[in-house]
């Protein structure tokens, strides 16, 4: 009677395998069914392109015919070309200012909503408007504001006695208007995710604070700062990446004028494809830009988490 029961118990456990098998099948198809046509969306337009352009860097390509291949000839002449240096200085700049001032007036701006007060949703409303408006409207609304001649902005200024400022018109002016511009467009995203943040600090903690009679100023120093540093450090990131893909309002407003001192690089690398019909030698500095991304935020997450600002 033994014998007979050995193939029943191998009969169950295969009929159980077989069961798990076909559950696993049916739980990936309704899986990919949901993700395939992200993936698909992904492969078509970042992935294939990416490689077709790290192709395209070893080509003197013109975007009509193939080219030839010239190798690291692309990658030798950015070190000659002054415009991409002039390109790389100004979107330092940008980033430089842009960076600091947005994180600090953004979480001051954060500390002043996170109050019950009347309205503050409305209040709230009003700096998120910005981020989510169009940029390219934005940027046409800007270069009316900013015009040296017909600007509102100068026409105040007049109006007050004082001399006509020449803004997007004057090139040590441009960028410094630029980046005002930009500090505002991106402001509310930054407001958003700091009062987030702001509302996660338990209120004991702010409470036992008052109580031990430490100010404002000082429960922001000692409480508040330390509490949002890794949300800082993502913001900070976050704001290295938009300064270095940073386009549309220049596209809009100064088109990298005058005099090249608003030129950024990715729109360096669009008036290369685009304009001057060099499109191999664009996708090198578009790759030497995506190389030199890579590691500064590499850089900055290392240094954010030896200081323990990843946790």
């Amino acid at each position: 009677m033994s014998a007979p029961a050995a193939p029943a118990v191998i009969t169950g456990t295969s009929r159980g395998q077989s069961v798990r098998r076909a559950r696993r099948v049916r739980e990936s198809i309704v899986g990919w069914s949901f993700a395939g046509p992200s993936t698909l969306l992904v492969l078509g337009f970042a992935i294939i392109p990416m490689g077709w352009a790290l192709r395209l860097s070893f080509t003197d390509s013109d975007l009509v015919t193939g080219g030839q291949d010239v190798g690291l000839d692309n990658y030798r002449a950015l070190a000659q070309d002054p415009l991409f240096w002039e390109a790389i200085r100004n979107t330092l700049t940008l980033m430089a200012i842009y960076i600091p001032v947005s994180l600090v007036s953004a979480l001051l701006v954060a500390q002043l909503l996170n109050k019950p007060i009347r309205g503050i949703g409305v209040y709230r409303a009003c700096f998120l408007a910005p981020f989510i408006a169009s940029k390219a409207a934005v940027g046409l609304v800007m270069a009316y504001v900013f015009d040296k001649d017909f600007g509102v902005l100068n026409g105040l200024i007049t109006s007050a006695g004082l001399p006509a400022q020449g803004f997007l018109d004057d090139p040590s002016q441009a960028i410094y208007v630029i980046a005002a511009v930009f500090v505002w467009t991106q402001l509310g995203f930054n407001v958003v995710i700091y009062l987030a943040a702001l509302q996660e600090i338990p209120k004991e903690v702010m409470e036992a604070a008052s109580l031990d009679g430490a100010g404002p100023v000082t429960t922001f120093r000692r409480i508040v700062v330390p509490s949002v540093r890794s949300v800082t450090l993502f913001l900070g990131v976050w704001g290295l990446i938009d300064t270095l893909q940073f386009f549309d309002l220049i596209l809009t407003t100064t088109k990298g004028g005058p005099v090249n001192s608003t030129i950024t690089i990715v729109y360096y690398v669009w008036q290369l494809a685009f304009d001057f019909f060099t499109a191999g030698y664009g996708a090198a500095v578009a790759y030497t830009l995506f190389a030199g991304t890579i590691a500064v935020i590499g850089l900055v997450l290392l240094l954010g988490g030896r200081k323990g600002l990843l946790r």
